[in-house]
C-alpha cells in the first residue's frame, strides 16, 4: 500500500478534529507543547485543505501561539523540519513584506529537496515574502472561486486563486490565508490523483483545471 501524501503545514497548529489526519506536529512556540491550534487560524486552513484532500496526511509546525505574530528565524526552522518529515508540499498562509536571509535559505533548500510551496500573496500591494521566493506557488484569494475551485491569474503578484471562505462558510473568517489553503488542498488533491509532484507538472495541472481564467473583474 502506498504511503499517503505528507503536507506540510506552517501555522497555529491543528485541532483535535482532524487528529486522525495529523502524522506528526511539533510546536515552535511553547518546548513540548501539543501544538494544537488555540488562535483558530491553523484549523481552518487545514479543514480546508483536509476537505479538499482527503487522502492526504498533515505535518503541522506551530509558528503562531495566541496571536499572528512570529518571527522569520523560527519559521524557517520550522520549514526545515517539514522537509526533514518528508513532506511533499508545504503550506504557508503567512507573509512578510521584508526579505530575511534565513527565511530565503530555508525556503531555497526545500525547493532543492523537490518540495512544493504554496505561499499566500495579499491582491494589492507590495510583494511578500516568502512567496515572492524563487519556486514557489503564489496564492490569493478570489471570491469568484467556490470550495473546489481555483483561478488562474498569472498576475505580477500572484499565480492562482481560490476561495476565501472556510469550511462553515463564516465570511467573518475569510481571506488570503484560506485561499492559499485551498490551493494547497487542490495541489494535494492532484498530488494524490497521480499528477507528478514537480513544480511543472503540477503548474500545468491546475492552468488545466482553473475553473476561472484571468483576474477578477469588478464591475457596478
Amino acid at each position: 500500500m502506498a504511503e499517503p501524501l505528507r503536507v506540510g503545514v506552517v501555522d497555529s497548529g491543528w485541532p483535535l478534529a482532524l487528529q486522525d489526519r495529523v502524522l506528526a506536529a511539533r510546536s515552535f512556540v511553547t518546548e513540548g507543547g501539543d501544538a494544537q491550534d488555540r488562535l483558530g487560524h491553523g484549523a481552518r486552513n487545514l479543514q480546508a485543505m483536509a476537505a479538499l484532500a482527503p487522502d492526504a496526511r498533515f505535518v503541522v509546525a506551530q509558528v503562531f501561539g495566541e496571536a499572528l505574530r512570529t518571527d522569520m528565524a523560527t519559521v524557517a526552522r520550522a520549514v526545515d523540519w517539514l522537509v526533514g518529515e518528508g513532506v511533499a508540499l508545504i503550506n504557508l498562509s503567512l507573509g512578510v513584506r521584508q526579505d530575511y536571509p534565513t527565511l530565503r535559505a530555508a525556503c531555497e533548500r526545500a525547493v532543492a529537496s523537490g518540495c512544493l510551496m504554496v505561499a499566500s500573496t495579499p491582491a494589492r500591494g507590495e510583494p511578500v515574502f516568502p512567496a515572492t521566493y524563487p519556486g514557489a506557488i503564489r496564492a490569493m484569494g478570489d471570491a469568484r472561486c467556490a470550495p473546489g475551485q481555483h483561478s488562474t491569474l498569472l498576475l505580477p503578484h500572484a499565480d492562482f486563486g481560490a476561495c476565501v471562505l472556510p469550511p462553515d462558510g463564516d465570511r467573518a473568517n475569510a481571506g488570503a490565508s484560506l485561499g492559499c489553503a485551498h490551493l494547497s488542498g487542490r495541489v494535494a488533491a492532484l498530488l494524490s490523483a497521480g499528477v507528478a509532484p514537480t513544480r511543472e507538472a503540477v503548474w500545468q495541472a491546475l492552468v488545466a483545471s482553473a475553473a476561472f481564467h484571468g483576474p477578477e473583474r469588478r464591475t457596478r
